[in-house]
């Protein structure tokens, strides 16, 4: 196959840091080509450089056989290379077509949206031209629809659509299924793969080494900014991939079950928010993991959030340590020892233009205020660095934006928040999406030892091993209500997709 993108002996540092080192890779017409490595292995880097946001301290990109230097993202995505980010672009105020075509040139002089003799939006056509795009690469969805209707799934064919209508021949796809379900998955591949029919090379950038395995011709693995190996999907296995990525063999993705789980802890009873969910009850005991399994949309979420005080309940009682208790806000919950590490890291659990350090202790501030209501910044510092010590975040420094830190680096950041918090309760929604296979087992070690200390953990996730791994006992939600809770042997996937799609 004709080798459209090369990169060779790239190198690029920031603030000192050398975060890449004389890497070499390349990817292929018709080809999807996967790039994988923990978090902070310089994926995104590389992948910045060669999409035009970043320029290289040595090293040079070739495209069509041609050295290249893009000056800007438009400037590449011009030239062919457009890159899908984790984090969607679009406007949600805008139609589709409006998204599709919503800025930039195809080359100096030719807008993107065509307009009319007096300068207006010729509206047809714009959705005419949308509609051929879609065709292209078999989207089906109307180009009418306001984005802030669609589903993140459609959300994301929108994206790729938009990158796609610069003519692109390489598609950068960097994890493009973190908030996807199984089914819009396999939508989204079937996408993928029809634009490698129409001569496209993907990158394909993601944490899922199953779906890695199944959609990628190739593989190449980073680590600590070097390449490590570039090898052929149909040679090699899940367990060589996360050798070479981590340096190690991880035999236990999942810590030992519980062997000592106590009396009741936590309890809710008959709890309601229609149209979310209704008449939601279970128990959580001391020095287990309670997992709440379902399909997207099944009301774990919207329960969780409720528990914790961030939308109002219409009914239903909460016990906490066999006393009914009122949660009327976040602030509430966290004073009984209720806390909620989101799903939403960046919106809602951490403050990105804030230090680690402030990070860690803002859900405790009070522990760390003298009488006269004066921060004790040793006692904040003292705090944080144990912290930065014990999830092993790296940099090792809490002096440093959160912003900086990579996404598996910002997930122990929230995780040691809530740790520093002192909780009685933790309910952990999605705890180890978008993190490398190091993180994700790390993050797993320190939730089974919360609960061996005593704390009752209720852990929401949409990978079903995960649930099946870690929990003791499973919840199972269907249609905003609980369906059916397993125990022991009763846990497995069979059980859990049968009460949960029935």
């Amino acid at each position: 196959m004709e080798t459209i993108l090369r990169v060779e002996d790239i190198c690029k540092s920031f603030a000192g840091n050398q975060v890449l080192h004389d890497v070499d890779f390349s990817a292929e017409v018709e080809r999807i080509h996967a790039l994988v490595g923990e978090n902070g292995a310089g994926k995104t880097t590389l992948m910045n450089i060669i999409g035009g946001i970043h320029q290289p301290d040595e090293g040079t990109v070739y495209f069509r056989g041609e050295p290249v230097s893009f000056a800007n993202p438009l400037h590449a995505m011009n030239r062919g290379i457009s890159i899908v980010h984790q984090e969607l672009s679009l406007v949600p105020n805008l139609s589709v077509a409006q998204n599709v075509f919503i800025s930039g040139q195809t080359n100096e002089m030719v807008p993107r949206q065509k307009v009319n003799r007096f300068g207006f939006i010729n509206w047809k056509e714009l959705y005419a031209d949308t509609r051929d795009l879609f065709d292209h690469v078999g989207i089906d969805i109307e180009p009418t629809t306001m984005v802030s209707k669609l589903s993140v799934s459609m959300q994301q064919l929108v994206e790729i659509a938009k990158a796609i209508s610069f003519n692109a021949r390489v598609l950068i796809l960097d994890e493009p299924t973190s908030a996807l379900s199984e089914k819009e998955i396999d939508r989204l591949f079937g996408v993928i793969r029809e634009l490698t029919r129409k001569g496209v090379a993907i990158i394909f950038i993601s944490h899922k080494l199953d779906e890695v395995l199944t959609i990628a011709d190739q593989i190449s693995v980073l680590r600590d900014g070097r390449m490590v190996d570039t090898v052929r999907t149909e040679e090699t296995s899940r367990d060589e991939i996360i050798q070479m990525m981590v340096g190690r063999h991880i035999e236990d993705m999942y810590p030992s079950k519980s062997s000592g789980v106590g009396d009741v802890l936590f309890s809710v009873e008959g709890l309601s928010r229609r149209p979310y969910f209704h008449d939601v009850s279970f128990t959580l005991r001391r020095g287990e993991i309670l997992g709440l399994a379902g399909l997207v949309g099944s009301g774990r979420t919207e329960a969780a959030r409720a528990i914790f005080g961030a939308d109002a309940l219409d009914a239903g009682k909460i016990m906490l340590d066999g006393k009914g208790i009122q949660i009327k806000s976040p602030t509430n919950a966290i004073q009984h020892g209720i806390c909620y590490l989101t799903e939403d890291r960046k919106t809602l659990g951490l403050f990105l233009k804030m230090l680690v350090r402030d990070n860690i202790v803002s859900a405790a501030l009070n522990r760390f205020t003298s009488q006269l209501g004066f921060l004790r910044r040793r006692a904040i510092q003292d705090e944080s660095m144990h912290y930065v010590d014990y999830m092993q975040i790296r940099p090792p420094t809490d002096e440093v934006e959160m912003i900086s830190l990579s996404g598996g680096n910002q997930q122990k950041s929230l995780l040691a928040k809530w740790l520093s918090a002192k909780p009685k309760v933790l309910i952990a929604d999605e705890p180890t999406r978008g993190v490398d296979v190091g993180a994700k087992a790390k993050l797993h070690t320190d939730l089974r030892k919360m609960a061996e200390e005593g704390i009752g953990v209720i852990l929401i996730s949409s990978e079903l091993p995960e649930i099946l791994g870690l929990s003791d006992r499973v919840v199972v939600f269907r249609e905003g209500t609980v369906a059916a809770l397993l125990e022991g042997d009763q846990a497995t996937q069979e059980e859990v997709m049968k009460y949960a799609t029935r």
